[in-house]
């Protein structure tokens, strides 16, 4: 039993991938030259890079900076496609941009790059959404209106050197870590970029991620207070956040916690997947954590990402989603927004059994892949966005699987952002090679600062490009913003299925024309959930304490029915759908009970229908876990004995 244990953060930081088990001893020595040189890198780069900020002091203005009017870009998920409020399907291409997580509370390379530019750059480059690890320490200071100052970065105004001048206030001051995130938050709106947020480590900390829980790690905050970090603590800190920036539709998500693993990070006990209400329980911590934030913001995205080992099986951290076959996170509002984010690595991070081989993808698919992740989509069950994939190139295996991973991902429509853009992740780089600052001046003396950006080519045009939501052959860049081109050579979503989807089709299927209806950009602020009126797009279940449960039970006095077993809402087939109509007519029978007030609601006929576990006690939450067992073909037939 191999469990692969996957640490990423960049090299500056002592970027290291240890196997737990089956790990030779050459390769441990080879580890430890790792990181000795990451360490002597560490030295050098703190030496030229870093740089003290002024300290804000008063306190900040905690609105949203970039407030959406229209609101009109959230996501739902319906199987395994994301789609936009008009049932248009979407695809996030983007990549992660790591910073905020680490002690300088900043994007990387914005110690060397202007802001404006960096992101103008990323949208030209088609990167649709950015992931951005953020720690819960941050949000927590930014939570009591205390944020932390900004580091490595200094601002300059002066007219001969006109410097990230966005970062400075009109006092002089320096932008504090929770302004600069509402800055880069406006940067994206206007690029047409979109932004989700990943909780990468309890506590601001470079290596933060090695850490395999969300909580058990403590704090002082900025108000001097010692902050432990516990569930709660963590629950309440992105429940703020999505409260906050509700009414802001570029930060479209919440990637709950970065590779929940073992206890290699010092965690006193491995994160685990089930049914119990162990402090440990990833699956419950996440259902607990996603009803608080759907409960401020129903319609952001909750990204779950897996655990390391269940029942046996090992995985990339953050990679073993086989837990969902059995014990499924279902928020108590839906699975609507739901998406399922495994993380994903070659061989040259880390080896693995399944690269002992002349590997293909049938064989990645049947050694790993498929039992671990891919049977979400496959099965049509959930959306996944593969949250980090990437890695160096050799010429050899490791550049095989990122070709084969590549063309998996396009042909099932699954979602991914690269890790990462920063080079200075130590055992994948980035797409970005160098950046640097200048000015120029015209024949005036006008002065004006520029950044000059060099990718890594050909990892950007073999791997990255290729997987980037583009049209079909203009390769126009596809934006999920409505209205908002992506970048210079890119088209809204608007843009795309008005012009575009039905002429050429994008990259996805082929080719696949297609219709698509227009938002309007006049479209009021969106309050609730659209998706949440249809039981095929949404999902709920009850929720219980270890003392009590809060279901109730519809007690059925007819047992036998003439339509299908397990087809709860009467639409002549048996999915997912079936089971979440279970589910909310449980939690919530005012609205979709057999007199719910909802149109999808349920039906006599579909009470009869959805008893399909212990036929003749009325519907139960078994009776949804039976439908979900049935379509993972975890049980042959309905109904379950």
């Amino acid at each position: 039993m191999v469990f692969a244990e996957h640490n990423k953060r960049p090299a500056r930081y002592m970027d290291q991938h240890i196997l737990r088990a089956g790990f030779s001893l050459r390769g441990v020595i080879n580890m430890r030259k790792i990181i000795r040189k990451a360490a002597a890198f560490l030295s050098a780069a703190a030496m030229v890079c870093s740089g003290t900020a002024s300290v804000f002091t008063a306190v900040p203005d905690m609105t949203a900076y970039a407030a959406d009017t229209n609101n009109d870009d959230w996501l739902h998920a319906k199987g395994s496609r994301l789609y936009d409020m008009n049932g248009n399907e979407v695809w996030l291409t983007g990549a992660n941009w790591f910073g905020f997580n680490c002690t300088e509370n900043s994007p990387h390379y914005l110690w060397s790059g202007d802001i404006d530019d960096l992101v103008k750059d990323i949208a030209d480059h088609g990167v649709n959404v950015l992931r951005l690890p953020v720690s819960t320490e941050l949000l927590y200071n930014w939570m009591i209106g205390d944020p932390d100052p900004i580091e490595s970065i200094n601002p300059n105004n002066d007219p001969s050197y006109p410097f990230n001048v966005d970062l400075i206030k009109a006092d002089g001051s320096i932008v504090n870590s929770k302004e600069l995130f509402d800055i880069l938050l406006a940067k994206c709106k206007k690029y047409g970029v979109k932004a989700f947020i990943d909780i990468h480590s309890p506590e601001s900390n470079n290596s933060g991620h090695n850490y395999g829980l969300w909580y058990g790690k403590s704090f002082e905050a900025n108000n001097g207070k010692t902050v432990e970090v516990t569930t709660d603590v963590w629950i309440e800190t992105l429940a703020w956040c999505a409260e906050e920036y509700k009414n802001d539709d570029t930060l479209i998500g919440f990637d709950l916690k970065n590779e929940p693993h073992s206890k290699y990070g010092g965690a006193p006990v491995d994160a685990i997947w089930d049914d119990s209400n162990a402090p440990n329980n990833w699956k419950k911590a996440a259902e607990d954590c996603a009803n608080a934030i759907l409960a401020n913001n129903p319609n952001a995205l909750i990204l779950i990402e897996g655990v390391e080992g269940f029942e046996g099986h090992g995985a990339w951290w953050g990679g073993n989603l086989r837990g969902v076959a059995k014990y499924p996170v279902m928020p108590t509002s839906g699975t609507s927004q739901i998406v399922y984010s495994p993380h994903d690595y070659g061989p040259i991070v880390s080896d693995q059994s399944w690269f002992h081989k002349d590997f293909t993808e049938q064989t990645l698919l049947d050694d790993y892949w498929y039992e671990t992740w891919a049977y979400l989509v496959e099965k049509d069950m959930y959306p996944l966005l593969i949250g980090e994939w990437g890695g160096r190139l050799d010429d050899g295996d490791n550049e095989k699987w990122l070709g084969l991973l590549r063309d998996y991902m396009i042909n099932h429509h699954i979602n991914h952002t690269f890790w990462c853009l920063n080079d200075d992740s130590g055992d994948t780089g980035g797409l970005w090679k160098d950046i640097q600052f200048g000015t120029t001046q015209d024949a005036s003396g006008n002065i004006t600062g520029h950044t000059t950006i060099n990718w890594d080519e050909t990892k950007y045009k073999t791997y990255y490009y290729p997987a980037i939501w583009k049209t079909s052959t203009s390769k126009k860049f596809i934006g999920l913003d409505h209205q908002v081109a992506l970048g210079k050579d890119g088209v809204s979503l608007n843009d795309f299925y008005t012009s575009y989807a039905k002429s050429e089709g994008s990259n996805l299927d082929g080719g696949k024309t297609s219709d698509g209806k227009p938002v309007e950009a006049d479209t009021p602020t969106v309050t609730e959930t659209t998706a949440a009126t249809s039981p095929v797009t949404t999902a709920s279940t009850t929720t219980s304490s270890p003392e009590t449960s809060t279901a109730t039970t519809f007690v059925s006095t007819v047992y036998a029915s003439s339509g299908l077993l397990g087809d709860t809402n009467c639409d002549g087939g048996v999915d997912v759908a079936d089971a979440v109509l279970i589910m909310q007519a449980l939690s919530n029978p005012a609205k979709y009970g057999k007199q719910g007030s909802d149109k999808g609601h349920l039906t006599a006929e579909g009470e009869i229908n959805g008893d399909c576990c212990n036929v003749g006690d009325g519907l139960t939450n078994k009776d949804a876990l039976a439908i979900q067992k049935y379509k993972l073909e975890l049980i042959k037939e309905l109904p379950e004995k």
